[in-house]
């Protein structure tokens, strides 16, 4: 074997085993990328059912009935009658 054939083949054998360790190290960072991605989706999951949740708390508490019972007991307010209401048009900017 000439020098020249070694030096190619220590060259090559260097390369091929940093190649190998740069795969190894992108594997490593790759499973940990997705270990993250995982974490973030099942924080996605937990946040998705919370929204719902509160949603569903929101509907059940505007609801029309509801207004209505805590502005009347709770607030004393009543619908106005007949005579309290006053009735005012506007009969300016250009309208007779």
């Amino acid at each position: 074997m000439t020098r020249t054939t070694l030096w190619i083949t220590v060259a090559l054998t260097l390369a091929v085993i940093a190649s190998a360790v740069a795969v190894v190290h992108a594997k490593y960072l790759t499973r940990i990328a997705f270990s993250d991605l995982q974490k973030l989706r099942e924080q996605r999951d937990t946040i998705d059912v919370e929204w719902n949740r509160l949603r569903l708390e929101e509907a059940a508490l505007s609801t029309h009935v509801r207004v209505e019972h805590k502005a009347r007991y709770e607030l004393g307010m009543f619908a106005p009658r007949v005579g309290d209401v006053l009735l005012i048009e506007e009969t300016g900017h250009g309208h007779p």
